[in-house]
């Protein structure tokens, strides 16, 4: 099926590829041109100005006498390219006229053409033109789908109707608008190159920051203020958030390529799960704000913030019937705006000004007065430089439990009059001299759902006609219609599988995105191209932020900002970082001409080992490295080693280093003076195997008695290199003593008084000797037998012998480690862990040293030694996601792992962090129990307690109720409980009492208790059980939803019982006063469709009889308004549910 697709626009049409099945080629009709096209220009790539574009009037004669069903115009051409209009007088199988562009020559075009065009096709009306039918869109043309438009253009019944004013004197006049853009490579793009301006990396799911900063950055007083903040050149960017923003802005503004922002999101204090993790745009602008707000106090830019974006508003009350007024001043950096229910920005600053009435049963009590009738509302002070306008796209949804996003169309005008009306929304005391005129700076685009999407910006830098979106790294030249228009939101009518706007949304978002919008779901069956019921689309794309400057401070505001705003430091530091880009860079490009010599010697061994390193000899990363082209002889490389280490060359020998089969990395065999002779870039070659631009070589020297070098003696077959550590088990200290030759014949005890002096020991001292076999996975150091031969100890070139005095008896006992084997074992194993309350995630609260092989018991007893507690059994911990650097879901059971090294892996990655908590039982006898929490319902009192359970897993729900009656206050001595699942205030299961406990979930429903009522149990043969619900109709984008609030209940209905009996039974059982209670509607509720009922009707023959309990689909429905407190929420309700609050910890 060949997909549809819709433009990103505000009308709501349907457009649709016109299929080419129906379509004969042979009916072109006579016409007259009226007009034609001006001569096309060269195409340009989109970014570029003034993109080619025509109109074309096609007029139509004899129209109604037309008998085809299908017209072409003539032939014009825009940007080189030819285009038509085709037309379906009676439809394209709709009772609509069907209109579409067409692309004339495209069965005559080369394999693969494409090109992008914006038009609008339009039904001119003679009469009254302003009445005439436009509609516009966008598409890529291409062999599959050369022609695009509107199936359902206008009704036919209009079109034919002579007193419409389309057909006069039965002569139809067709426009066609079209401006084409050649499709932009991004591969290639150069954003600075084409607008001038650069764009910023995203490091994750920091689209929403890239929009703020890129905003921010583009008013220059702002910009200006920061380069003046006062930082030092010993300062670092990932921890001052000064310097980190004075370095990114710098990078804007000079740089030509796309903007890393990691320094900055460093000063935040942020790790890698905050970069990942989407946060709300409008509340990173409050808190980034605050924090530069204190940053410049005390400085030369302290008030800059406030001076900017610090408006003031007045709460009143005035009473009406008598003189008391209360007023309270109060400031804001930005202004909420509805959305939901407002068609633009003025309908929403007057619902923002509008007047409450306290009156009734919500008099305001004014001091001496009383209760009184009174007004409430807001109004203007003074508005600031830049308005910030945070538009609320995102609201909670009580009903539902959930954020809910608010695509509905909202316009916002390219100038904004505040004074409007005679300044309806100033207060008496607003300078009125001041003239609050705004002009369109910015708008900050969220395209996608709740569950995810995707966050860009369109700005005017300089308020110039010229609009630029700034979407991550990637800069373009938009126009005004982009920029406005069509981040308006709403609805349009299409036949689509997935919009074209989804191109630009990350996949996961478009997946989410499809799921919301059920779009499968409402997809017609046949072929879009005939369908006769268009698919009314939401568009998710839209505004979510304006920001706008006043016109008198414009000039201000936009002020020019060069160099000698920006410190010298800051400048060097900048010009310091670019030079080294630029030289990492040209060592790249020339990386295959060069070859990395790493030379280790004996110092290097000596000073890692038993600091940085334990295993092995070296790390190759902190040894000398020299970067020489392959072309140099390796004998001139000598001479820089010479000039570099001070050894001269005849007396330096070149080992090379190996990988051993077990993985150890040991000196191999000494060069040859063939290989000498080569070329370093052969050497390497010949060296190494693998394919690495590395060279690792050790340097051999031997020094005489005044520890000047010397000439290395001859090596022969016999002699074997090896490498000796020294272990200290009092001090657990290992150490690097030097090396030596040995022949293969001779044995470990004619060395020993060699090694006494390497060690400082007495030449008499017995010592034990160990060979360092291995370390991974495990390690292997085994005892050498000092009487054996080093051949038959099957010893060679580079092994490595570690040594101590030999173990007193009685000596094992006074140390933790007392041999080789035993330290090392401990050293490979050990673990530095730090343990955090899991109340607490992000702070550690102590760490301790502690062995991978640690049993799980082992672990609990050394936390409940650091904690105090005396039964570790009562420890809990929880292993650490090492992606989300958050603890994971699921605590660890008791004994449920082996050893500590299986507390810390996650995946492939290994974590030094684990979370604990300190239970009230141990933790075997809570893993046995199944706790429940459990809201009980008095029967009489207005009250609700909430209860944990806690019993054995194997427990049924008669032992909850039982337990819970020991607990709760009954009405009567005698009364019988039932626990209910309560699921968005509807009842969706009563559990039978010898139901199982364990597999009861209250993490999702809310589990209720209540008492039988004696009408339940007594209920006669005729009678019903219904459910009876509280709702609210809901009206949201032209659909009536019906949302459900307060607690359900149970209710014995009688046969024959009217309604207006039922209800003196409701208001008794829900005491509800008789003035509120007459405003109540009732009515019955099947499939969420109410029909409401009157005083007479009998309700017993609504609903069917029904033997069991369960999620009915009728049930009673109590109509009014929802008068319970709504809890308390997080202060931003404006942000998404996958959205975490922002916290800037520097």
């Amino acid at each position: 099926m060949t997909v549809m697709m819709s433009a990103p626009i505000d009308q709501e049409d349907e457009e649709v590829l016109v299929p080419h099945a129906d379509l004969p080629d042979n009916n072109h009709q006579p016409m007259e041109v009226v007009a034609q096209p001006e001569a096309a220009n060269t195409v340009e790539s989109q970014p570029v100005s003034d993109p080619p574009q025509s109109r074309f009037t096609w007029r139509i004669d004899n129209f109604t006498r037309l008998n085809t069903k299908k017209l072409y115009s003539e032939v014009f051409v825009v940007g080189s390219y030819k285009w038509r209009v085709l037309i379906f007088p009676k439809g394209n199988n709709v009772d609509y006229l069907s209109m579409y562009l067409d692309v004339a020559d495209s069965a005559s075009l080369p394999y693969g053409w494409s090109r992008y065009a914006q038009f609008s096709l339009a039904i001119v009306n003679q009469i009254h033109s302003k009445y005439s039918v436009r509609k516009d869109t966008q598409h890529q043309f291409n062999a599959r789908e050369s022609d695009w438009g509107f199936t359902s253009f206008m009704p036919l019944g209009e079109l034919y109707d002579p007193s419409r004013g389309y057909l006069v004197n039965d002569t139809l006049i067709i426009e066609a608008e079209v401006l084409v853009r050649k499709i932009v490579d991004y591969w290639n793009y150069d954003s600075k190159k084409e607008t001038g301006y650069v764009g910023l990396k995203n490091q994750g799911a920091t689209c929403y920051m890239n929009s703020l900063l890129q905003t921010l950055y583009h008013i220059p007083y702002f910009r200006k203020a920061v380069y003046h903040m006062p930082t030092t050149e010993n300062d670092m960017p990932s921890g001052s958030i000064p310097l980190a923003l004075q370095s990114l802005f710098y990078k804007l503004q000079y740089s030509d390529t796309s903007v890393a922002t990691k320094e900055l999101t460093k000063s935040f204090g942020w790790d890698t799960y905050d970069s990942f993790m989407q946060h709300d745009v409008q509340e990173l602008n409050r808190v980034l704000c605050e924090k530069l707000e204190d940053k410049m106090k005390g400085t030369v830019v302290e008030g800059t913030i406030q001076k900017l974006f610090e408006g003031h508003h007045m709460n009143y009350i005035e009473c009406i019937n008598v003189d008391y007024k209360s007023t309270r001043k109060e400031s804001f950096y930005d202004l909420q705006l509805d959305v939901k229910g407002c068609r633009d920005v003025y309908a929403s600053f007057d619902k923002y000004v509008e007047v409450e009435r306290l009156e009734g049963d919500n008099k305001y009590h004014a001091e001496q007065y009383g209760l009184q009738d009174a007004k409430k509302g807001v109004l203007f002070i003074d508005f600031p430089p830049v308005l910030q306008l945070q538009l609320k796209r995102f609201e909670y949804d009580f009903m539902r439990d959930t954020m809910v996003k608010i695509n509905d169309r909202y316009e916002f005008p390219l100038q904004l009059d505040l004074d409007r009306e005679n300044g309806k929304y100033l207060s008496p005391d607003a300078d009125r001299s001041v003239r609050n005129l705004y002009t369109l700076h910015s708008v900050l685009v969220h395209s996608g759902g709740v569950h995810g999407g995707h966050y860009y910006a369109f700005i005017r830098p300089t308020l110039s006609e010229q609009w630029y979106k700034f979407d991550d790294e990637r800069v373009t030249k938009e126009d005004n219609k982009r920029a406005l228009e069509e981040q308006y939101g709403g609805e349009e009518e299409v036949i689509a599988l997935f919009p074209l706007s989804w191109r630009f949304i990350p996949f996961e978002s478009c997946l989410l995105l499809l799921i919301e919008s059920l779009v499968l779901q409402q997809l017609p069956q046949t072929n879009p191209g005939f369908n006769n019921t268009p698919f009314k689309f939401t568009k998710y794309s839209n505004a979510y932020m304006l920001v706008y400057i006043r016109e008198s401070d414009k000039d201000k505001i936009i002020c020019n900002v060069d160099e000698k705003d920006i410190a010298e430091h800051l400048r060097e530091r900048l010009k310091k970082e670019q030079e080294e880009k630029e030289h990492k860079k040209k060592e790249k490009a020339e990386a295959h001409l060069y070859t990395i010599i790493k030379v280790a010697r004996d110092e290097d061994i000596e000073v890692q080992m038993g600091k940085d390193i334990y295993f092995d000899l070296v790390d190759h990363d902190k040894v000398r490295s020299f970067r020489v082209q392959k072309q140099t002889p390796f004998n001139v490389f000598k001479e820089e080693v010479a000039k570099e280490f001070g050894v001269p060359v005849q007396f330096q020998r070149f080992w090379l280093w190996a990988k051993r089969q077990n993985h150890t990395y040991r000196p191999n065999r000494p060069l040859t003076h063939a290989e000498e002779a080569q070329t370093v870039g052969q050497l390497r070659e010949v060296s190494n195997k693998v394919h690495n631009a590395e060279l690792k070589l050790f340097l051999e020297v031997e020094k005489g008695m005044d520890l000047c070098p010397i000439a290395p003696p001859d090596k022969t077959k016999d002699d074997i290199l090896l490498f000796f550590k020294l272990y200290d088990p009092e001090k657990e200290e290992l150490r690097y003593v030097g090396r030596l030759f040995v022949k293969c014949t001779g044995k470990p005890s004619e060395i020993i008084t060699r090694l006494n002096e390497m060690a400082g020991y007495d030449p008499e001292e017995d010592i034990a000797l160990y060979e360092e076999i291995k370390f991974e996975p495990n390690v292997m150091c085994e005892p050498i037998d000092k009487k054996v031969t080093f051949r038959a100890s099957q010893l060679e070139d580079g092994d490595i012998v570690c040594f101590q005095k030999a173990l007193a008896i009685d000596s094992e006992e006074q140390v933790r480690y007392p041999d080789v084997p035993s330290y090392l074992e401990y050293v490979h194993n050990r673990q530095v862990v730090h343990f955090r309350s899991l109340d607490r995630p992000k702070e550690d609260d102590f760490s301790l040293e502690m062995s991978r092989l640690y049993t799980y018991d082992d672990v609990v007893e050394r936390v409940a030694q650091q904690l105090g507690l005396d039964d570790p059994s009562k420890i809990r911990l929880t292993p650490h996601n090492c992606y989300s650097q958050q603890p994971k879901p699921q605590p660890i059971k008791y004994r449920g792992v082996d050893h500590l090294s299986d507390m810390l892996v996650h995946y492939n990655q290994t974590s030094d962090i684990l979370y604990y908590e300190v239970l009230d039982i141990p933790l075997p006898e809570l893993q046995g129990l199944k706790t429940l929490k459990v809201a009980f319902h008095h029967a009489i009192k207005d009250e609700v307690v909430s209860h944990t359970i806690r019993l054995p897993k194997q427990s049924t729900v008669g032992d909850v109720l039982d337990d819970l009656k020991t607990k709760v206050e009954l009405s009567h001595t005698d009364a019988e409980l039932r626990l209910l699942e309560v699921f968005y205030h509807k009842i969706y299961k009563v559990f039978p009492s010898n139901e199982k406990i364990e597999n009861i979930n209250d993490q999702y429903w809310t589990l209720r208790a209540e008492e039988i009522p004696e009408e339940e149990k007594n209920i006669g043969q005729q009678d019903r059980l219904i459910h009876v619900y509280h709702f609210t109709k809901d009206t949201a984008q032209n659909q009536m939803q019906i949302q459900n609030f307060g607690d359900p209940f149970f209710l014995v209905i009688h046969e024959g019982e009217a309604l207006s009996e039922i209800k003196v039974r409701i208001q008794k059982k829900l005491q509800v006063p008789d003035e509120e209670f007459s405003k109540w509607k009732f009515a019955f509720l099947s499939l969420g469709r109410p029909e409401y009922l009157q005083d007479s009707d009998i309700v017993s023959s609504r609903f069917q009889r029904r033997d069991v309990y369960g999620a009915w689909e009728q049930y009673l429905g109590l109509e009014h308004t929802d008068n319970a407190p709504k809890r308390s929420y997080a202060v931003n309700q404006n942000r998404h549910t996958y959205e975490k609050p922002v916290k800037i910890y520097n």
